[in-house]
């Protein structure tokens, strides 16, 4: 499990159940480590020495195993398992669970006091459909079924889509030799300095076999469709009464903290927001799960939990940019920890390392991976990595983390 769990399958696993990653070959963190690094787990701790601010999947992947390892959580866990069912009996206060082992093919329930529902929400495509789409000759894809940019070399390439997904895949064709790439908006350009043969262009109206036409009424010879269009929140195991049903925003509604499902907070979800922040802020939010689960946190009315949400959603709407956001999202990262023992850390640090990303991303796109940040968990300066991202084919660890 787990979405930096890199598979080479698409569609549905050896399990017939569908395939949870994301993930693709030669992807790098397309922000700072130093803004998700675990306060108490840094990357020194785990690497031995300082290492570049942008690791590729391999290595951010290991980093995590570490940390697992290390509070030896995982023998806790039940994996190739997944949640068929999930009931609350309002009599007896209580959860019942049905889950499937995939591996012996059984099915069995068992009860819970409380359900925590940390399955992300980048997993499930929201794929539109585009007059005409049928017609078209080439390969039409999900960024999520996206694994390798080599496919698309020497490629007439469209991405649909102007959020993370197409800024980042669209780089990763570019720099393995796709021979154009066209990203289609919605609302507005992504607005970077892209290359000379990447251009912006207004929403995809209609496809004929491969010729693509746009909304400003221009159109391009296409090979291949990309659909960089998001992901639903989807929680199939849920019954309609429990299931958080928003789209991808800073602050959804109905959860107390942004964690606690108002209506019976005994059901708890954790990183359904859409994310600046994402490992500490995962952190934090478990941290306040465990202490309410505990008993050390006491949760107030339900009158007041909604008062407490609308609150920060009548904020949340205010926000203008990309900057606003982050702080919106830093002071949230800060509510929490002030309420448990999670180990104190930079937030403003944080926020002041995302705006300089931001800054660098709008400087060359192409260009920010090569610049490094000081830990905000050691104080260390980390080192610029020996290759610029654009030279760097190979992805894996080793080389990553030789000394050149």
């Amino acid at each position: 499990g787990g979405l930096w769990n890199y598979t080479w399958r698409t569609g549905l696993d050896e399990y017939a159940e569908p395939v949870h990653s994301s993930m693709y070959r030669y992807l790098w963190s397309n922000g700072p480590k130093e803004c998700l690094e675990f306060a108490d787990y840094s990357f020194e701790e785990h690497f031995g020495r300082t290492i570049a601010s942008y690791p590729p999947r391999e290595v951010l992947f290991d980093y995590i195993i570490g940390r697992v390892e290390k509070a030896g959580v995982r023998k806790q866990i039940r994996f190739r398992t997944t949640i068929r069912e999930v009931y609350y009996s309002v009599k007896s206060g209580r959860f019942t669970l049905t889950a499937h082992n995939l591996v012996d093919d059984t099915v069995y329930s068992e009860e819970f006091d409380n359900v925590v529902v940390a399955s992300g929400h980048f997993t499930t495509p929201n794929v539109p459909s585009f007059d005409g789409i049928e017609t078209f000759n080439g390969r039409v894809l999900h960024a999520h079924d996206f694994r390798d940019a080599l496919e698309f070399k020497g490629k007439n390439l469209l991405l649909i889509g102007t959020s993370y997904s197409a800024e980042d895949i669209g780089s990763q064709c570019y720099k393995y030799g796709a021979k154009s790439i066209t990203c289609s908006y919605r609302t507005a350009p992504m607005g970077f300095h892209w290359p000379d043969n990447w251009e912006e262009v207004p929403l995809l109206k209609k496809v004929d076999k491969n010729t693509c036409t746009f909304k400003d009424g221009s159109s391009k010879e296409i090979d291949a469709i990309i659909m960089c269009t998001g992901y639903l929140h989807y929680f199939p195991f849920l019954p309609d009464g429990l299931r958080l049903k928003t789209d991808n925003r800073l602050w959804p509604l109905n959860l107390y903290k942004g964690v606690f499902w108002e209506d019976n907070p005994k059901l708890m979800y954790l990183g359904m927001q859409d994310q600046f922040y994402t490992f500490n802020m995962f952190d934090a939010q478990a941290w306040y799960t465990r202490d309410y689960m505990l008993g050390r946190i006491n949760l107030p009315s339900k009158e007041e939990m909604r008062s407490h949400s609308q609150a920060w959603r009548e904020r949340e709407e205010k926000l203008e940019n990309d900057e606003q956001m982050i702080w919106f999202q830093g002071d949230y990262v800060k509510e929490l920890i002030s309420e448990t023992d999670y180990p104190s850390f930079d937030v403003e640090g944080v926020n002041k390392t995302f705006m300089e990303w931001e800054h660098q991303k709008h400087e060359d796109i192409m260009d920010f991976r090569n610049h490094a940040y000081r830990s905000l968990i050691t104080g260390n300066m980390q080192p610029v990595h020996h290759t610029p991202w654009m030279e760097a084919m190979d992805d894996s660890m080793e080389s990553y983390l030789e000394n050149k």
